[in-house]
């Protein structure tokens, strides 16, 4: 397990307030697949709450399947959740909103700008 990944499964319930500000909630099993290995982390999502575990008493709303090379990528902001989704690159069952909620945590690639922000700066220059 790589250390960028370990940071960002540690970083979930401290960020969880600031990104889930919707009415959500359910677990997601993300399936980190190296090899013949595949490890299971479950996150829990509610309101403002994230919980972050290696297992679960029931079974997830979601399963989130993809490789641990993959997914590094993912929690570096060198790639873009859905594009791997559409890509078949990695896998999604269960809740779609999940993983959508899960996606608000990951970073954005190097160099891409939030629309709204570029906007605002046009408006200020052109004031």
């Amino acid at each position: 397990m790589s250390e960028a990944i370990e940071r960002f499964f540690a970083s979930l319930p401290a960020r969880a307030p600031a990104v889930l500000r919707s009415p959500i909630g359910g677990t997601l099993r993300i399936d980190l697949a190296d090899g013949n290995r595949t490890e299971h982390w479950y996150v829990t999502l509610a309101p403002g709450s994230a919980r972050v575990g290696r297992q679960e008493d029931r079974p997830p709303d979601a399963v989130l399947t993809v490789s641990t090379e993959l997914f590094e990528r993912l929690v570096t902001g060198r790639e873009a959740g859905m594009a791997t989704v559409l890509r078949n690159e990695a896998t999604f069952g269960g809740h779609v909103v999940l993983f959508l909620a899960l996606r608000r945590f990951l970073p954005d690639p190097p160099g891409v700008r939030d629309p709204r922000e570029t906007a605002r700066e046009h408006a200020r220059r052109s004031a």
